[in-house]
């Protein structure tokens, strides 16, 4: 196998362990406000602090990546992280709960950004969008698993032991990726000339940030921010209010939800897959601006017609079907503009992806804290809790429908900081 691959292999089990950290509080919720005696609205906080404090240590551990490598910076994150997963199992009450996710956010936020430097290091420019996928797949991947295996883990031995059992898996996966990954793939022992040539010349190391003077003006940076914070509104649901929307909307057990909640995730770990692929393609054929753009936008504006359709859909099993195939639909956009990162950003990559997943999270705060209030509004306004449950849907439809049409204007082709710009003076070669 190709040492390229195998960096692949490691960023695909980063991705598991994440989403199976990040799943795990939707899953267990339900005993959680029980035992700690947190409302619904109240919840809505401590969902959303986690995606705040993720949106705002996006910057920074996406720029962390590029300036001193994604190796050190992985790791110090995926630690991180870990710690506060496992201390999750032992808060007491609301504000040591919100404590927690607020810095557990903090170290989640460095994932995807640094997963992208590694990728934009190791991989040619004509397979970064299907790694990019890989990646994306393995987060719903984790997702898939997570109702099996955190319902099982909280059912034996409770909820507390899950968070920490939980919490050991980054510390494994971290002792792993140190010893073996090297950022620079010439520092690699075995990697052949060959697959060098294939991956092409080495990044230049960047003491200098992004110029953020220039970026910020413009337009097609912006317009990326604007879609995926769109994109965000319908997405964080899945992540956030799923398992009570299944459970309090459309009347699920917890029998059902281990059989069924996997659903939505393996259609979204499919679609990841088929979305990068089919970019990547449509990209060698026809150039970026249709490879990207095609893709992204098909794919948001499908899954916004597959929400806004399971809202007025009856029944439980209809509607989980329709919001799964919305999930493959929009998921099959991610890798797509993970890899307009790596196309607009080049050198630049983590503090791009981090920007935009910074704007995307700061619309996951805002979708996770909006749900349960609108949910509680619209029980005050004599609505059954199926119609307040599925009263949210509406607005977060839309913003998909928004996102879809913002992703058709995205230039690819169009670098933020042209390579034959003179702005900083690069050092020599990573090594």
């Amino acid at each position: 196998m190709k040492y390229r691959y195998r960096v692949l292999v490691l960023l695909f089990f980063l991705s598991m362990i994440t989403y199976v950290d990040r799943v795990c509080i939707g899953l267990l919720g339900a005993d959680m406000r029980k035992d700690l005696g947190i409302s619904v609205a109240d919840w809505s906080w401590v969902l959303s602090l986690f995606a705040l404090s993720y949106a705002l240590f996006e910057i920074p551990t996406g720029a962390m990546g590029d300036r001193d490598g994604p190796r050190k910076t992985a790791s110090r994150i995926v630690v991180w992280w870990s710690i506060f997963t496992s201390l999750t199992g032992a808060v007491n009450g609301f504000f040591s709960l919100i404590t927690c996710r607020f810095l557990f956010g903090a170290g989640e936020a460095g994932a995807y950004p640094n997963s992208s430097a590694a990728i934009s290091r190791w991989f040619p420019m004509a397979e970064r969008a299907r790694a990019t996928g890989v990646v994306w797949m393995a987060s719903r991947i984790g997702g898939a698993l997570s109702p099996i295996l955190v319902l099982t883990l909280s059912e034996n031995f409770g909820w507390r032991m899950t968070f920490i059992a939980f919490g050991l898996l980054g510390a494994i996966w971290v002792s792993v990726w140190y010893w073996w990954f090297r950022d620079d793939p010439r520092a690699k022992p075995g990697v052949t000339a060959e697959e060098l040539a294939e991956i092409g010349p080495p990044l230049v190391k960047q003491h200098h940030s992004l110029p953020w003077g220039r970026v910020l003006k413009d337009s097609n940076f912006l317009t990326v921010l604007l879609m995926y914070h769109c994109y965000c509104w319908g997405s964080f649901f899945y992540l956030s209010w799923l398992t009570d929307y299944l459970r309090n909307g459309r009347g699920f057990d917890n029998s059902e939800l281990k059989v069924m909640a996997w659903l939505p995730f393996a259609c979204g770990a499919c679609g990841n897959l088929f979305g990068g692929f089919l970019s990547d393609k449509l990209s060698a054929k026809y150039g970026l601006r249709i490879g990207r753009r095609s893709v992204g936008a098909a794919g948001l504006a499908l899954a916004g017609l597959c929400m806004m359709t399971a809202r007025v859909t009856p029944g439980k099993l209809e509607p989980l079907v329709l919001l799964s195939l919305g999930y493959a639909c929009m998921d099959s956009m991610l890798p797509v503009a993970w890899a307009v990162c790596l196309d607009i950003g080049k050198k630049y990559a983590g503090a791009v992806s981090g920007s935009m997943n910074m704007a995307g999270q700061l619309a996951s705060f805002l979708s996770s804290l909006s749900f349960g209030h609108i949910v509680t509004w619209a029980q005050t306004q004599g609505m059954t809790k199926t119609e307040a449950y599925n009263f949210p849907l509406l607005p977060f439809s839309i913003m998909l429908m928004v996102s879809a049409f913002l992703f058709s204007r995205i230039d690819p082709e169009r670098q933020l900081v042209p390579e034959t710009s003179k702005a900083p003076e690069p050092e020599p070669a990573l090594v």
